[in-house]
């Protein structure tokens, strides 16, 4: 898959990601919200498409609303849905600055959220002081939804596995938590963003 040449008075669909995590397609890259812009996929209805790729192009909208033109480059499918989703404002989260092993602790009787019985469909990267990162182990606890708790202060091995999917994906870890919701990550938690990328969590 070589670029793709996208003009702005062509004919293309464009999917974007909204506030909430859900993503939409239209075929006026203007009505895109500004937030959403720098990562958009593309789609050129006249060309036959490969449902089967795992690549997809996407395409800077800012750039073809200013020169007109833009070219658009192949993605991972799941590269792209991740990315779109981390232009928006984190969820809920903390900051990591400042805070390493030994730094502020929730652990002593803080309460454990079980996870629901099943293969894991969310992985939680995140650390006991972390407040946001309670608040979505409480979460998918109580909607029984099978949840992987790593804490990445605690286990090295959980922080080298974040870093190279984050690395993957291009996306910071300067904030927890960050959840793998089914191959894609979000930063922080945002019940709405979840819900849209778990659909059915069952």
């Amino acid at each position: 898959m070589g670029s793709l040449q996208v003009l702005k008075n062509g004919r293309y669909l464009f999917t974007y990601v909204e506030q909430n995590g859900s993503f939409s397609t239209t075929d006026k890259p203007e009505i895109i919200p500004d937030v959403s812009r720098k990562m958009v996929r593309v789609v050129d209805p006249a060309q036959t498409q490969n449902s089967d790729t795992a690549d997809v192009y996407t395409v800077d909208v800012n750039e073809l609303l200013k020169d007109q033109k833009a070219d658009a480059h192949p993605l991972p499918r799941e590269a792209f849905e991740t990315s779109a989703i981390a232009q928006l404002p984190p969820g809920d989260s903390s900051l990591r600055a400042g805070h390493g092993p030994g730094g502020p602790s929730g652990a002593g009787g803080a309460p454990a959220f079980p996870s629901a019985p099943g293969k894991p469909v969310v992985t939680v990267y995140g650390t006991s002081w972390c407040g946001a990162c309670r608040a979505a182990r409480q979460y998918f606890s109580e909607k029984k939804i099978p949840f992987a708790d790593k804490d990445i202060e605690a286990d090295p091995a959980a922080a080298h596995e974040l870093a190279e999917k984050a690395s993957k994906m291009g996306i910071p870890t300067d904030r927890v938590p960050v959840l793998d919701v089914r191959g894609r990550l979000l930063l922080g938690f945002d019940r709405a963003r979840v819900e849209a990328l778990l659909g059915n969590p069952t």
